[in-house]
């Protein structure tokens, strides 16, 4: 009978466990008033948004305009999501690619290896039937792909940022298929030395 507590031991650990609130309110009266102040009383009570100081420091900047956000916290690419619009989204994957040597292959010299991570190439392919190359209407951003056609539309959120500049496309008639290859726009690192 080790493993059983009595009942004793049980309201006492009862008693330690559950809050005592009539002790809580006599700390709190015995606390100066600076100590109960919290983060949010820092700076005058009604003090308006401020202005962002020369010095580049303080908090929050409102510009002086009825926008009910900023350009800067809408997602890219939110602006072509028309929810009213009819026309199917067409048939589409994402090939990631990267530039392999036989010095990567069979040496390892360059510590690229097989994930997502050392890619350096990002390759769209979207299947578009009945469509001419001439009815394309092609928009790619740093995170964002917009694809318009007579019949098909697709706004597509890319998986990593891109180059948006550097970036081609080639519509394979044969297929009915376009293909885009959109470099990846990488953080410097061990890995990524491009």
């Amino acid at each position: 009978m080790e493993g059983l507590a009595s009942v004793h031991d049980l309201q006492a650990l009862s008693a330690l466990l559950s809050p005592n609130h009539e002790d809580e309110e006599e700390d709190l009266q015995q606390v100066k008033p600076m100590a109960r102040m919290g983060p949010g009383h820092i700076g005058s009570p009604a003090a308006p948004l401020e202005k962002k100081n020369k010095e580049g420091s303080t908090a929050y900047v409102k510009k002086n305009s009825k926008n009910i956000w900023d350009e800067d916290e809408v997602t890219e690419g939110a602006h072509f999501d028309d929810l009213t619009d009819p026309r199917p989204q067409p048939e589409y994957e994402i090939v990631l690619k990267q530039s392999v040597g036989t010095e990567d292959l069979f040496l390892g010299l360059s510590r690229k290896d097989p994930s997502s991570m050392c890619c350096d190439s990002m390759l769209v392919r979207v299947k578009l039937p009945d469509t001419k190359a001439s009815d394309l209407v092609l928009d790619v951003r740093e995170t964002f792909l917009d694809l318009r056609t007579p019949k098909y539309k697709l706004g597509l959120h890319l998986p990593h940022p891109v180059h948006k500049q550097e970036g081609n496309a080639r519509f394979i008639v044969e297929r009915e298929e376009l293909e885009i290859t959109l470099p990846m726009n990488r953080p410097m690192d061990c890995i990524n030395l491009t």
